[in-house]
């Protein structure tokens, strides 16, 4: 076996194997996690007088909500409101930043 294809089959090797553990981290379970996307943005549950995905009109209403990995919601890294309070997603719907 020559060295180029030598080369060549280590290098499918450590391709497949960097496919599979993506593909395996992607799979995990998703949970729904308020108050992190931005306007726009949202999987769906937008509040009253909207219908679903893409409704929410302010960045990281509290209300909206986005899929995200599982027991990763609670980490997600928000910018703070404007008055300097921090802003944390949540497993059910906020009562912050809301439309007015």
């Amino acid at each position: 076996m020559s060295h180029t294809l030598k080369t060549v089959a280590i290098a499918s090797a450590v391709a497949t194997a960097l496919a599979t553990i993506a593909t395996m981290a992607v799979s995990g379970e998703q949970e729904k996690c308020f108050g992190v996307s931005l306007a726009g943005e949202n999987d769906c549950a937008a509040g009253p007088g909207t219908t679903c995905a893409g409704t929410s009109s302010v960045d990281y209403q509290g209300n909206a909500w986005a899929l995200v990995n599982g027991g990763t919601c609670m980490e997600i890294e928000l910018p703070t409101k404007a008055d300097g309070t921090a802003r944390n997603g949540a497993l059910s719907a906020l009562p912050r930043d809301l439309p007015a």
